[in-house]
């Protein structure tokens, strides 16, 4: 077996980077790894964008979703959509937690999420 510490980052696959860049660093607002422009911080992992095309590898977008947690997800919600950004249906209840789901440019399905607590 193997120890591991904690997840350090999460690929994210893109077409296109600069789209994603503008996307993660402006829409979103994480704020963009000092040592290279492809990779931003969320909180306790790095979204590094990575276009796997430009390796030879098919795209496929993440249809499973990556959680971001925020404070509230109504409001997260509010913001994004008024900069654009459509939502896949309404904001879900689950009786544990709050989840509104969108997609990044290139499909890659993000969810905002709260839990009612820690």
């Amino acid at each position: 077996m193997i120890e591991v510490e904690r997840i350090d980052f999460i690929s994210v696959a893109v077409r296109d980077r600069v789209r994603a860049r503008r996307f993660y660093g402006d829409v979103l607002g994480l704020p963009e790894n000092e040592r290279t422009p492809d990779e931003f911080e969320a909180g306790n992992v790095t979204l590094g964008l990575w276009e796997p095309e430009a390796d030879g590898v098919p795209f496929a977008p993440n249809g499973a979703g990556l959680a971001l947690r925020v404070p509230d997800v109504d409001e997260a919600r509010s913001r994004l959509e008024a900069a654009g950004v459509e939502f896949i249906g309404e904001t879900v209840d689950t009786g544990v937690c709050h989840m509104g789901f969108f997609k990044d440019p290139d499909g890659n399905v993000l969810i905002l999420h709260r839990r009612y607590a820690d």
